[in-house]
C-alpha cells in the first residue's frame, strides 16, 4: 500500500510539474536567487558558515588532541590539519629544546 500511495504522488507531481512547465520553473528560480542575494539572508549565511568553521576546529582540536599523537605518519601527512599541527608542535620542541 505503501509503494502505491508514493508512486501515486509521484505521478501526480510528475503531471503538475509538467503542466507548470518551464516559465513557472524559471520564475521560481529569479524569486530563490532575488531571495538569496537580500542582505539578511546573505548575513545568515555568512554567520552560518563562521559557525560551522569554529565548530570544525573546536573538533578538530579536541579530536588531534586525543588521537592526533597516536596517528602513523601516513595519516597525518595526508590531513592538512594535522600535518600543520606536527610540524608546528615540531618546531615547537625544537625552538625550547634549544634552550
Amino acid at each position: 500500500m505503501r509503494k502505491l500511495t508514493f508512486l501515486a504522488g509521484l505521478a501526480l507531481g510528475y503531471v503538475l510539474g509538467t503542466r507548470a512547465g518551464r516559465e513557472r520553473y524559471e520564475q521560481l528560480r529569479k524569486t530563490a536567487r532575488d531571495i538569496a542575494q537580500t542582505p539578511a539572508v546573505q548575513s545568515a549565511t555568512r554567520n552560518a558558515k563562521q559557525a560551522a568553521g569554529s565548530a570544525a576546529c573546536k573538533a578538530a582540536d579536541a579530536v588531534a588532541g586525543r588521537v592526533g599523537d597516536r596517528l602513523p605518519d601516513s595519516v597525518t601527512e595526508r590531513v592538512p590539519y594535522l600535518r600543520d599541527r606536527a610540524a608546528a608542535n615540531a618546531a615547537d620542541s625544537w625552538d625550547s629544546g634549544g634552550r
